[in-house]
């Protein structure tokens, strides 16, 4: 059977059928008669006059084929049954193989084939009562999982669900952007509001607001993500210009810290990266060399898939904002009334907001200087 034949998800087998447990113990058995079988056709060749010994040679040898394949079903039914990826139906699927093969492998010994009456287990319908309580279990099994998937990613499943497709867009475009670790520090600093420019020079603040001092940044990579549109700069009354992501750079940043593997090692490889982007024949070396300079701009197809996913916390905070916010809007307090309390269930998924330090003067220059 090939390797990929359960690689699809399906749907929850059909009402009626046989709960896993009685499946395994049908393959388990099935296996054990065909293996009984593959024994006795062994025993007729270690039996038999030499006259005879060459057919029931070939009588042993389909024996065993069949009792080998029927214990393979039987083993990758346990495996089936314990994998939550494989379908539901899997366990079944390979519990009637199993039992096909010790079929045949009794009919080839030439033995009565008492495997084909496991096939009536499998057949064998729940009846109402039986399939409501595997229903019940099933639910509170799943109940459970989404219980513990919640508690360690903090995330629902539509938004781990988020979460797994733009890993996979990450694969296909961190390496595209031709960044190394040193840029994605520069757009992690930049997100915390920290980050300013002044004298040339770029820091980050250890406080918001407090342009002055602070861990230096490196100028090369700054001025290359605010030439590329990865930052914004705003203009502060002092002249001090404070960088934050554009909408593109905060996606290109999540996508990076995403897949890490495809930022390269170094800014030379980085460039190499770049250069190999940009080279034709017909441009002059110096074009090429300029052209690989710049940072590429992230792919508009991943700015148009990747979606920001949304913790539980920040859909509860959501929620509560919304609450407030319904509230005031309908007249706020009334003495005749209590005062409601905000809601605190989980609301459908929303975009988290990018946050930026207001500015009256924003800057829209390709340079820093």
């Amino acid at each position: 059977m090939p390797e990929n034949a359960f690689a699809v998800q399906h749907p929850v087998a059909p009402a009626g059928d046989p709960s896993p447990q009685t499946c395994l113990q049908v393959a388990r058995q099935a296996a054990i008669l065909a293996v009984t079988a593959a024994d006795d056709a062994m025993t007729a060749v270690c039996h038999s006059r030499s006259g005879a010994a060459a057919r029931l040679e070939a009588v042993m040898h389909a024996a065993h084929k069949e009792a080998v394949e029927a214990e393979q079903h039987a083993d990758r039914a346990e495996q089936c049954a314990d994998d939550p990826t494989m379908p539901s139906s899997a366990p079944l699927y390979c519990a009637r193989a199993a039992v096909d093969h010790a079929v045949r492998a009794q009919s080839a010994a030439g033995v009565e084939t008492t495997a084909a009456d496991l096939r009536a287990e499998l057949d064998r319908k729940l009846t109402a009562v039986e399939y409501a309580e595997r229903e019940t279990e099933r639910r509170r099994e799943e109940a459970e999982q989404e219980a513990e998937e919640r508690a360690v990613t903090g995330m629902d499943r539509e938004n781990r669900d988020r979460v797994a497709r733009n890993r996979h867009l990450a694969e296909g475009h961190v390496a595209e952007l031709g960044w190394t670790a040193g840029h994605v520090r520069v757009l992690e600093a930049a997100a915390t509001g920290c980050l300013y420019w002044r004298g040339g020079r770029a820091r980050q603040a250890a406080r918001h607001g407090v342009w002055n001092g602070g861990r230096r940044i490196s100028c090369e990579r700054a001025q290359a993500l605010f030439a590329a549109r990865f930052l914004v700069a705003v203009r502060q009354d002092d002249g001090t210009l404070v960088l934050t992501p554009s909408p593109m750079g905060q996606a290109a940043l999540e996508l990076a810290r995403l897949h890490p593997a495809g930022l390269h090692a170094s800014d030379q490889a980085a460039y190499e990266a770049r250069f190999a982007k940009v080279r034709r024949r017909y441009k002059r070396r110096d074009d090429q060399k300029a052209a690989a300079r710049r940072l590429p701009p992230l792919d508009s197809s991943a700015r148009k898939l990747y979606r920001t996913p949304v913790t539980l916390a920040e859909q509860e905070a959501f929620a509560e904002r919304e609450a407030v916010e319904r509230w005031e809007d309908e007249g706020g307090h009334c003495p005749s009334a209590g005062t409601p309390h905000p809601a605190t269930a989980p609301v459908a998924s929303v975009s988290a907001p990018i946050i930026r330090p207001a500015s009256r003067h924003p800057v829209v220059q390709s340079t820093l200087w």
